[in-house]
C-alpha cells in the first residue's frame, strides 16, 4: 500500500474524496472522521456508496484517529461556515505531526493572503508538529493557479489575465451553502453573502495574489463587481425551486489592479438553468460549464477545461475534481518541507491511479 490516510468529513466533497481514496492503490485509508451520529460506526465503503467493505468504521474519536499517525489527513469538513472550528481541527492535526490536505477555508489557497487570525494558528501548528498544510480545490484552486500558470508559459507582453468559471449550477444540490452565498432564489432586496464588501476579494483575492507573485508584479488594489439576474417565470432545479422575480443567476468579477488597470481578473457566471441571463458569457455550445483562462497579450492564449463526473454531470465532475486536486497532491505534500504551502511550492501532481486495461 501507499500513503496512509485519514479522511475528515463525508459531505459533498468528502464523499467523493473518500471514494477516490478507496479506489486508489497508492493510498491506504486507515481512519474516517464523521460528525453525523447516523454515520458513526458505519463502514467507510458503505458511506462512500461502494460495494467494498473496508473494516474502517467512521468515528468522532479524534484522539483515536490521531493515534493512527497517518501520513496525511484529507480535511473536507466545511470551513467557510465554521472558520474557528476548522482552524482548531486542522491545528490539532498539524500539531500531532500529521500533514493536512484540504478544501476548507479557501482563503488559505495562497497562505500570505489569509487573515492573520486564520493563518497564524496554523503556521504555529506546522512548526510545532513539523507538518505541512495544503489547501486547494477547483475554483478557487486549479482554475486560478494551474490553468493560468500553464497558459502564461507560452504568452508574452501580457495585457490581461482573465480566469472564468461559467457554470449551470441547476444540477448542484447545495442550497444551504452555495445557494445562500450567491443569493439564489432570493428577491432583489435580499443581500447575499457574496455581495457583502470584501467577501469576493477574501475568497478569490488569494488566487490573484498567487498569480501576481508568479509573474513578478504586486497587486495595488482589488475591485469587486457583483450583479444578479432575476427569473422571468417560476422553475425548479436540483439547487432549489426558483420563483419568478428571485435570483436565478449571478455574475461577479474580482479585479487585481496593477499599474492603475485590472491585470488579473477572476470572473464567475453561475446560472440555475442555461437560458437565464443570456447576455452574460456562456460556456461553449453543448457544454453546461467551463473553467477558462484568457491571457491577452502577444500572443494571446486561451485554455478551457471541462470536467464530467462519473454520472455524466458537470457539477459532479467539479466536486470530484475538487477532491482529487488535494488527494492527488498527497505524495508531494508528504515529501515537502513543513509549513503552509500553495501550488507555487509543489511540482505537478498528476493522478497515479491508472485504470485497468
Amino acid at each position: 500500500m501507499g500513503h496512509r490516510v485519514v479522511h475528515w468529513g463525508t459531505g459533498n466533497v468528502g464523499y467523493h474524496a473518500l471514494r477516490a481514496t478507496l479506489r486508489n492503490p497508492h493510498l491506504e485509508l486507515v481512519g474516517l472522521h464523521a460528525h453525523s451520529a447516523g454515520k458513526i460506526g458505519r463502514d467507510a465503503g458503505e458511506i462512500a456508496g461502494l460495494e467494498m467493505r473496508t473494516g474502517v468504521l467512521a468515528t468522532d474519536d479524534v484522539d483515536a484517529l490521531l493515534a493512527l499517525a497517518p501520513d496525511a489527513v484529507v480535511y473536507t469538513a466545511n470551513g467557510e461556515l465554521r472558520p474557528d472550528a476548522a482552524v482548531a481541527d486542522m491545528a490539532r492535526i498539524l500539531r500531532a505531526g500529521i500533514n493536512v490536505v484540504g478544501v476548507a477555508l479557501i482563503y488559505l489557497i495562497y497562505p500570505p493572503h489569509a487573515d492573520a487570525a486564520l493563518r497564524e494558528p496554523l503556521e504555529r501548528a506546522c512548526r510545532e508538529g513539523n507538518s505541512t498544510l495544503f489547501i486547494n480545490g477547483v475554483d478557487p484552486g486549479f482554475s486560478g493557479d494551474v490553468l493560468p500558470l500553464s497558459a502564461l508559459q507560452v504568452a508574452d507582453q501580457v495585457q490581461e489575465i482573465r480566469v472564468q468559471e461559467i457554470c449551470d449550477y441547476g444540477t448542484y444540490e447545495d442550497p444551504d451553502f452555495t445557494g445562500v452565498a450567491f443569493g439564489f432564489g432570493q428577491p432583489p432586496e435580499a443581500e447575499p453573502i457574496m455581495a457583502m464588501p470584501g467577501m469576493l476579494a477574501g475568497g478569490w483575492g488569494g488566487m490573484l495574489e498567487l498569480v501576481a507573485r508568479a509573474i513578478g508584479v504586486a497587486i495595488e488594489g482589488v475591485e469587486e463587481v457583483f450583479e444578479r439576474h432575476y427569473a422571468q417565470e417560476d422553475f425548479e432545479c436540483a439547487m432549489m425551486p426558483v420563483a419568478k422575480g428571485t435570483c436565478s443567476a449571478a455574475h461577479f468579477e474580482v479585479r487585481g489592479m496593477v499599474g492603475g488597470r485590472p491585470l488579473i481578473i477572476a470572473e464567475h457566471v453561475n446560472r440555475l438553468r442555461s437560458t437565464e441571463a443570456s447576455h452574460w458569457p456562456s460556456a461553449p455550445q453543448g457544454r453546461s460549464g467551463v473553467h477558462r483562462v484568457i491571457v491577452t497579450g502577444n500572443p494571446s492564449v486561451q485554455m478551457e477545461c471541462f470536467v464530467t463526473g462519473e454520472d455524466g454531470d458537470h457539477n459532479t465532475g467539479g466536486v470530484q475534481a475538487t477532491a482529487l486536486r488535494v488527494t492527488n497532491a498527497i505524495p508531494a505534500v508528504v515529501a515537502h518541507a513543513p509549513g503552509m504551502i500553495s501550488t507555487l511550492d509543489l511540482p505537478l501532481t498528476p493522478a497515479r491511479n491508472i485504470a485497468a486495461l
